[in-house]
């Protein structure tokens, strides 16, 4: 027997989870079908912590998504009752023409965000736990922390229940069709039709949305925990979260010590495609090296043999932004994300952009740089 809903929802990852609790609480009669169980590995939104900021260097565009999504964030904790969104300061440091330190100072510039500059000697007196270079400075945000994925994602998933939303896990959808009156889904379990249907399937979504083959790359992520030296050092309230933009060598994030050491990782680690069908690849000694030299150079507050590591997947596309449209053959079905590994901090907004398009056909919020359109442009200067 086919099962009619209103919008289906394809992932219940992060973007996917936001989505149904949004569209429940609408009072929209939804499905979310996850492939795999609920907060599995195959995915990016697992490993403790995610970094949130306001300026935003990678683009100044994406700064009103930003505080919307700092509101909705605070919107899902109390509802939830559960403590998500923690405010550390964010320290982001490099070259002051650097893409990390020239784009945050011009996001703050712009949107009036509170910042500090500091010079080395600042930085090293304030936050012990850092080394700097001859001739880096620094910006520090007060209004950057982290989120905890696994708890913002099970918050959400346990609302949208409770609103009423139908959730599937271990099924996994086999084909979407458009029809004259919605969508027919099929899966390994069953079959639906759907008015709306969002594809939020992360690094399988090509599979589903033949037009992203060889746009949407997933790739392997490897984060690591480093034990402290000194926890008075990195200790929460003691240590910002941070961004390191090392020039060639890449972008480096890093957490306080929440418990289990200093967590960092590097932006793309080594821009390496891995099959989604496939298990995560295994940690190896390229993969420990990475972080560990940089923790030895960088970050001295810490022991730099690292005592965890944990593999994730980005999904890249061309240009690293997003991709949240309809899929431009009908206005049945929205694709949303991939996010190029730094879109959790947004999930709490996309949710609600995704219920927008879905029920309204429209957002009033800023998505045009994510758009189809956008995505050939940035294809094309690529």
């Amino acid at each position: 027997m086919t099962e009619t809903y209103d919008v289906a929802v394809i992932g219940l990852g992060a973007m996917g989870a936001h989505a149904v609790a949004e569209l429940a609480a609408r009072g929209a009669r939804v499905i979310g079908i996850e492939r795999f169980g609920p907060l599995n590995d195959r995915g990016s939104s697992h490993g403790d912590s995610r970094l949130i900021r306001l300026g935003y260097f990678e683009n100044p565009d994406y700064v009103p998504l930003l505080r919307r999504a700092y509101s909705k964030w605070r919107e899902l904790e109390r509802r939830s009752t559960e403590p998500l969104l923690t405010l550390t300061g964010i320290l982001q440091i490099g070259r002051p023409e650097s893409k990390v330190v020239a784009g945050v100072l011009q996001s703050c510039r712009e949107h009036g965000i509170a910042h500090e500059l500091l010079d080395a000697t600042a930085v090293t007196s304030r936050y012990p736990a850092f080394a700097m270079r001859e001739g880096d400075v620094a910006v520090f945000e007060p209004e950057g922390g982290f989120l905890r994925p696994e708890r913002a994602i099970t918050a959400a998933l346990k609302l949208a229940g409770a609103d009423g939303a139908v959730l599937r896990f271990n099924e996994r959808v086999l084909a979407i069709e458009p029809e004259d009156d919605g969508v027919a889904l099929v899966s390994d379990r069953g079959a639906y039709t759907a008015r709306k249907v969002i594809v939020a399937a992360g690094s399988f979504v090509t599979g589903l949305v033949p037009a992203l083959a060889g746009l949407a790359v997933p790739i392997k992520q490897v984060v690591g925990w480093y034990p402290s030296r000194d926890a008075l050092a990195t200790g929460l309230g003691r240590m910002p979260g941070f961004l390191v933009d090392e020039g060639e060598t890449g972008t480096y994030f890093g957490f306080p010590d929440l418990g289990e050491g200093v967590k960092v990782g590097k932006h793309g680690h080594f821009f390496a495609p891995i099959d989604p069908e496939l298990p995560n690849p295994p940690v190896d000694a390229a993969d420990r090296e990475a972080t560990a030299e940089f923790m030895a150079r960088r970050v001295p507050g810490v022991v730099p043999v690292g005592t965890r590591y944990v593999t994730c997947r980005y999904t890249m596309l061309p240009g690293e932004d997003f991709l949240i449209d309809f899929l431009p053959t009908t206005r049945d079905i929205i694709v949303a994300s991939p996010c190029s590994g730094h879109g959790f901090k947004f999930a709490s907004v996309i949710g609600e952009i995704l219920a927008d398009l879905a029920l309204e056909g429209a957002t009033s919020l800023p998505i045009e740089l994510f758009s189809f359109a956008a995505l050939r442009q940035r294809t094309v200067a690529a």
